[in-house]
């Protein structure tokens, strides 16, 4: 062969050398990253989820893989012994100027058997290390206390102790297969021991017995999966009538399994005695071929003829047992079995006494929805381009004295808007969000526009809630690092005048210390800056903060658990903000459980996670200590989930049943609240949930909302959803989930008489959409340009009766704001459209309900102020009459039918009012 000419070595080197630098550039960066995350859960006091993490996954890596590489590297010495002979054989007869090919074969067989081990070892060891949570936590499982029905086995058993052995048999099947397909066989066809003669495939006969070895013990691996995990998967079935094992799987294809895995068993017996006498392939592909055909037979084809021919037509009787326990099995393990019923004794209409009763409900009914009310406070309350607020947060405070339902978003800083994009500006300068915006959910300005009682830069406050540290360091928005303190100032939000800008420095415990060289340097390398390096603006007390996103936070220290998807901001007595986020424990294989679309079939809300939006530290609760799946863990991490009832009284007021788990458990509760197996199956009693069409977008009605319960003596907070029978609109039953107190986490179903007629969201919504009134206004409307925004049709229970309620938004042409301009009431099928909701109440019920005095009323008589005379009102309101209607004539003699049907509008307000003035 000529020698490679110096130029081409020259490029080849090059090219080494190139390649070398990015591996070390990557490798580096992971190393860098690796560390200042062991600095980060250092920081946060999560250093047991880092330390174990690293632990358990080399620990059973490295077993694996040192095991792995025995058995492989085994399998390729056993196959090469010999070797030497074979070349030196070879090597004779290319001397002669024959069998070249096989002798390159030969030696690649040598030089690549060790590779090839080593590399099925790394994928053994990253299979094992990678599930490593699997073997932690059935060695520090917890027994559920509920049994199977089949076996007779704890839950815990297929939830900690079946993968565990899953893990195994997918551990030894993968290294023998491995071992027969890529080292093996290769070695014995480089040989040349395997070869084709007179028409068929021979081998010698150390390859008989080598190969049958492998392929016996393949066989008795499946034989054992058979048994120890095809047999309880069974559990986890889907059937038409039921989820986990039917008739037809107990009673046919567990036999089967068994019987195939006897076969399996014999058959490798049988290979084994074969490959003795030197015979092989026939024998294998005769107990292959076997157990595939009859794998078929027993465990499809059979059990589907029993299935048709036995179970179908008396599919109610045999299937009885297995939907009971099924029923049984899902109430369990989605909570279902602790839903109190209680009955409602039908749709029997509101009286003055009943809405006065209920006046805490009727103060807080929601009239703004969360989009509309998200963009009014991007356009009024962000200041500036550079914040933002990412989501509307339902909750309940106490103000001035009053439980209110309130409405409330963080404003964050978002980093991709601000005017220049710099090292300085991104990560020294601008380095946090700014307070939040707050208000009822119920009260209007003149304008149509939310009250609201925390608003603008610096936060300010009109009621008895004040924020202190409005600073937000840690959000739902926030995802690259910051460097704070600095000698640059961290802008806090615009002066009151001027064009200069308030600064604050960072004062927090959060982040982790930047003082050395090899800290700096490490995340320069992590972040890919060299300006972390070298900028002369960082100091001794310079942290870096990162993991900001606080979804990605938690996750980040808490991988173990589900995270909620809806974190939300909480005002603590102190006035500091701090986020709250629901975490989960779950499962798919809790045996006859229906499933979610996901599989999860077991969900549980055992934790709740606060992390504080200004240094970030990160306390995790036990919210359901019961949980066999959170007591498991809790052993795994001891002292890392704190009790529920040292999360501080200020935040725990602000607990809440999460709408992530309250959605699921009513989905499934609207078929199995129906525990009779006969009604189960006819679905005699289904219910669904009622849907509105939202910008076209079908989502459930499900609302949390301030009311007292029928029953109760103090209204509270609370998540609830309607049911409607299913493929019908008129309302079945109504569900809520309780938030306040020592009754958190109760659910409670109430149920209409069956004989009672009770209007569903739809039906209301097609009443409100042919309703004269309501159309004339909205043509109005559209005729002028504006869009009408239909608000959520909310459902009120109040007492055994139903108050529907839809605000009416209108936003003009061009306009971003949308201004709540009509309240819609209906009840028993009456429609009342009015301004304000108190108005449409007293319209509704014939002056029943006391109007609430507008807050600027309020305010005047809390200052002593005495009402103004009727009749000075009276004059007032009918000089505004005329100009109306004058304003009307005039336009209506123009053309000009858009101010013609504002001035008609204006007129027939006025009107109203003169009407409802007392003489």
């Amino acid at each position: 062969m000529p020698p490679t000419p110096a130029p081409d070595r020259l490029r080849q080197r090059l090219f080494l050398f190139v390649l070398a630098l990015f591996l070390g550039a990557v490798l580096l960066r992971a190393g860098a990253t690796r560390i200042t995350d062991w600095f980060w859960f250092k920081e946060v006091g999560f250093e047991r989820v880092f330390l174990l993490q690293i632990t358990a996954q080399w620990t059973l890596g490295l077993l694996a893989g040192l095991g792995g590489f025995a058995l492989l590297y085994s399998n390729a010495r056993i196959a090469l012994r010999g070797i030497e002979q074979v070349r030196e054989s070879v090597t004779v007869l290319a001397q002669g100027g024959i069998q070249t090919r096989e002798r390159l074969f030969v030696r690649l067989a040598e030089l690549l058997a060790l590779p090839f081990a080593a590399l099925g070892a790394l994928a053994l060891a990253s299979t094992a290390g990678g599930r490593w949570r699997t073997l932690v936590q059935f060695w520090h499982r917890t027994p559920f206390g509920d049994v199977d029905p089949v076996f007779g086995r704890d839950v815990a058993y297929y939830v900690f102790t079946l993968p565990t052995i899953e893990l195994g048999f997918d551990l030894v099947s993968g290294a023998l297969t491995f071992a027969l397909i890529f080292l093996t066989l290769p070695i014995y066809l480089a040989r040349g021991d395997i070869y084709f003669r007179q028409g068929g495939l021979r081998a010698e006969k150390n390859v008989h017995l080598h190969v049958a070895t492998l392929l016996g013990v393949l066989l008795l691996v499946q034989a054992a999966r058979l048994v120890f995990v095809a047999g309880p998967s069974l559990l986890f079935g889907t059937h038409a009538p039921l989820q986990g094992a039917s008739l037809t799987d107990v009673t046919i294809v567990l036999p089967a399994q068994r019987a195939l895995a006897a076969l399996l068993f014999l058959g490798a017996v049988w290979i084994l005695l074969n490959a003795r006498r030197g015979t092989l392939v026939r024998p294998a592909i005769s107990v292959v071929g076997g157990y595939l055909v009859l794998s078929f037979l027993l465990t499809v084809l059979l059990p589907a003829t029993y299935q048709r021919l036995v179970v179908q037509p008396n599919e109610l009787a045999r299937e009885t047992p297995q939907i009971v326990h099924h029923i049984a099995a899902t109430r369990r393990a989605w909570g279902l079995d602790k839903v109190e019923r209680r009955e409602l004794e039908g749709d029997q209409g509101l009286t003055a006494k009943d809405l006065e009763a209920n006046r805490a409900t009727l103060d807080n009914v929601r009239l703004w929805d969360r989009g509309p009310l998200l963009r009014t406070f991007g356009q009024l309350q962000s200041i500036r381009t550079y914040y933002e607020f990412v989501a509307i947060d339902d909750d309940r405070y106490v103000v001035n004295g009053a439980l209110r339902h309130v409405l409330l978003s963080a404003r964050e800083l978002d980093v991709a808007a601000l005017p220049t994009r710099t090292f300085v500006n991104e990560h020294l300068t601008f380095t946090h969000g700014m307070g939040l915006t707050m208000g009822p959910t119920n009260e209007i300005t003149p304008e149509g526009l939310p009250v609201l009682w925390v608003q603008d830069l610096p936060p300010t406050s009109s009621v008895d809630r004040t924020i202190t540290r409005p600073q937000i360091y840690y959000g739902e928005l926030q995802s690259t690092y910051a460097l704070a303190p600095s000698r640059q100032r961290e802008f806090d939000h615009p002066a009151a005048e001027g064009d200069e800008g308030v600064y604050s420095s960072y004062t927090g415990t959060g982040g982790v210390p930047a003082q050395s060289f090899f800290t700096r340097l490490l995340f320069a390398m992590r972040f890919q800056s060299l300006n972390i390096l070298l900028s002369s603006d960082l100091t001794d007390s310079t942290k870096v903060l990162f993991y900001r996103n606080v979804r990605e936070r938690a996750a980040k220290a808490l991988p173990f658990l589900k995270l909620d998807n809806d974190p939300y901001i909480v005002v603590t007595d102190s006035g500091h903000l701090v986020w709250m986020i629901d975490a989960y424990t779950s499962t798919d294989r809790y045996p006859y459980s229906a499933r979610l679309r996901d599989g999860t079939n077991y969900l549980r809300n055992s934790v709740k996670i606060t992390i504080d939006a200004y240094d970030g530290a990160i306390k995790a609760y036990l919210a359901d200590a019961e949980d066999p799946m959170i007591k498991t863990l809790s052993r795994i991490y001891p002292n890392l989930l704190r009790p529920l009832d040292e999360m501080p009284a200020d935040l725990r007021r602000h607990v809440r049943y999460p709408e992530t788990l309250f959605d699921a458990q009513t989905a499934l509760y609207a078929t199995f609240h129906m525990t009779d197996p006969e009604t189960f199956y006819h679905r005699e009693d289904q219910w669904q949930i009622p849907r509105a069409d939202e910008r076209d977008e079908s989502i459930g009605f499900q609302r949390h909302i301030v009311m007292r319960m029928p029953g109760e003596k103090e209204a509270e907070y609370l998540l609830m959803r309607p049911f409607t029978p299913r493929q019908k609109d008129n309302l079945a039953s109504w569900i809520v989930a309780r938030n306040d107190g020592e009754h958190y986490g109760e659910l409670i179903a109430y149920r209409f008489p069956r004989q009672s007629l009770v209007f569903g969201p739809r039906q209301v919504a097609s009443r409100i959409s042919q309703d004269t009134e309501v159309s004339r206004q909205v043509s109005l409307w559209d005729a002028g340009g504006s869009e009408v925004i239909r608000g959520e049709l909310l459902v009120i229970p109040i007492e055994s009766s139903l108050l529907y309620v839809q605000p009416l938004y209108l936003q003009s042409q061009g306009g971003r704001i949308p201004e709540l301009k009509r309240v819609i009431v209906v009840h028993e099928g009456r429609v009342v459209m009015e301004e304000t909701f108190e108005r449409a109440l007293r319209v509704m019920f014939g002056g029943a309900g006391p109007e609430r005095a507008p807050a600027a009323a309020q305010l005047t008589a809390a200052a002593g102020g005495a009402a103004r005379p009727a009749a000075d009102q009276r004059a007032e309101l009918t000089a505004l009459a005329v100009g109306h209607y004058e304003k009307a004539r005039a336009a209506q003699r123009s053309d000009d039918w858009a101010t013609y049907g504002r001035e008609m509008q204006a007129l027939g307000e006025v009107l109203r009012r003169l009407k409802d003035l007392k003489p």
